[in-house]
């Protein structure tokens, strides 16, 4: 097992010079070097055989002592420091000041294949970072993190990796639902992979404390490796470094809201400078369509993070970028024209996101009330979304007086589309149809086309959840099921249709499945 090592990161950027780990104030750094905390009885659960192959790792290497003991933080790399990364965040609207790795060690930079991977264990002990926290993660959140970040690649979303998932042989004291009834949980890590995982936070904190020399040279560090096309070190490089981070967020989001994803906790430390999915904490996906709900606890009172809102927080998000690295800029007015241009072009690609969705390809006058008319049925009785856009797909052209066969599967209760719902949906198919009449694919190839864009299987909550138990109990068959089904989430699969189902009512209300933390 070799590793071509590029620490590009902690060796061209400042390190805090206090080497001891103990919690702090960190000032003047971009990361403080930390050693992982040794575990007791480790166990690898699961590799992800496309990320071995992306690093290079063979079969033999993963099935070695020194890769669990890599993955587990029981070894660090030769010729490798591992580190915490600095940064600060906006929480739910509100500066939180200095944030930072809490509970995740960078191991090192590997290069394979002309690729550069920084790999990350979450879950690996306490940091500077780490505030009045444990720094270790539990099974359960360790398994949601590892099954979504590879489900979310498969779907085509921007998104960290993952390597592996192991048990630590651990005890973990958490308190699930924040409400005083704590308990031990097993002890877990994921090893995570992505190009870099740095954070708008990054670059807020060192704004915050006028750290101006650091903020530009993490700035022109971050265009340098990951921006190279864009001339670092000028004003006019530094405009269209967050030009492009903008694009790249704006992508992101709009293929969340393709697939129903909710992230659950998109404060500015959770968003990624790459545009990537980053921190799978309490995310969901949405069971019935609804622009209003979110699968966060804490968020629940104000709904800041819903569905219908991320993109507009993304863009919040940027804003406070912008005002981060504004010191390197010094003009305004390019500032707030790429900040208007999302708002303009989001409106377009998620007009033409929707329009795909539901098979419109060639653009017509009243395909924008079209799909406001339909957001708004969908939203009249509980609709799954999944299943809904999926199964339109089928729809024939000229059927009309047929669609509901097409669509009823998608409902949770039936019987409530009747009245006003039905004569609703009545007259949107009529109108419906006479817009496919427009469109020159006929009913095969539009099909195919969507289905595409519209996945047939996701990772709902309660699927993570029955893995979990699983888990819980020794077994870890339903997590390699789960982890080749969601390779390939918009092909048929008729071996896993029993997955293509609604949520189950034992799911509605149990914690896990409709009710997660930051914790989970």
């Amino acid at each position: 097992m070799e590793f071509t090592i590029k620490n590009t990161f902690s060796e061209e950027l400042p390190a805090d010079p206090v080497q001891e780990n103990y919690r702090r104030q960190v000032r003047n750094a971009c990361f403080s070097y930390v050693t992982p905390k040794k575990t007791s009885n480790p166990k690898i659960l699961h590799v992800s055989d496309e990320m071995m192959k992306e690093l290079g790792f063979s079969k033999e290497d993963i099935k070695s002592e020194k890769f669990l003991k890599l993955m587990t933080g029981n070894e660090i790399l030769e010729n490798s420091r591992s580190y915490s990364m600095y940064y600060g965040g906006h929480q739910f609207g509100n500066w939180a000041g200095q944030l930072g790795d809490g509970r995740a060690i960078n191991l090192a930079e590997i290069e394979y294949n002309s690729k550069r991977w920084a790999i990350q264990l979450k879950g690996a002990g306490e940091t500077p970072y780490s505030r009045n926290a444990d720094g270790l993660a539990v099974l359960r959140s360790s398994i949601r993190e590892y099954l979504c970040s590879e489900a979310m690649f498969h779907l085509g979303v921007p998104t960290t990796r993952a390597l592996s998932l192991a048990t630590t042989g651990d005890q973990v004291l958490r308190d699930i639902m924040y409400n005083g009834n704590a308990a031990y949980e097993k002890g877990a890590i994921v090893s995570r992979v992505a190009p870099s995982f740095i954070r708008f936070g990054n670059f807020e904190i060192l704004a915050a404390h006028k750290d101006e020399s650091t903020l530009k040279a993490l700035t022109d560090y971050t265009i340098k490796h990951f921006f190279p096309e864009i001339e670092a070190g000028t004003k006019d490089g530094y405009v269209s470094f967050l030009k492009e981070v903008s694009n790249r967020s704006l992508k992101m989001v709009i293929d969340w809201q393709r697939v129903g994803f909710v992230h659950g906790v998109m404060n500015t430390d959770n968003m990624s400078i790459l545009g990537l999915t980053i921190d799978y904490g309490p995310y969901g996906w949405l069971e019935g369509y609804d622009h209003g709900w979110t699968p966060n606890t804490t968020d629940r009172q104000f709904k800041r993070y819903r569905y219908g809102t991320q993109p507009e927080i993304v863009l919040w998000n940027l804003y406070q970028l912008a005002n981060a690295i504004y010191p390197l800029i010094e003009e305004i007015e390019p500032i707030e024209e790429i900040l208007h241009d999302y708002q303009y072009t989001y409106k377009k690609v998620y007009h033409d996101m929707m329009s795909s969705k539901i098979g419109l390809y060639n653009p017509q006058a009243g395909d924008e009330l079209l799909i406001k008319d339909l957001e708004e049925i969908l939203q009249l009785t509980e609709t799954d979304m999944t299943i809904f856009f999926r199964n339109i797909g089928d729809y024939a052209k000229g059927d009309a007086n047929n669609y509901m066969k097409v669509i009823k599967d998608a409902f949770y209760n039936i019987v409530e589309v009747e009245g006003t719902i039905l004569e609703r949906w009545n007259d949107w198919f009529s109108r419906y149809d006479q817009r496919l009449s427009l469109e020159s694919l006929d009913d095969f190839d539009r099909k195919n086309k969507m289905n595409t864009i519209n996945p047939k299987y996701v990772l709902r909550n309660y699927m993570a959840q029955l893995a979990i138990d699983d888990a819980d109990k020794g077994n870890y068959d339903l997590i390699e099921e789960l982890y080749q089904m969601l390779k390939k989430p918009y092909s048929e699969q008729p071996e896993y249709d029993k997955w293509f189902a609604k949520r189950p009512d034992w799911a509605r209300n149990k914690v896990g499945c409709s009710m997660l933390s930051c914790s989970s």
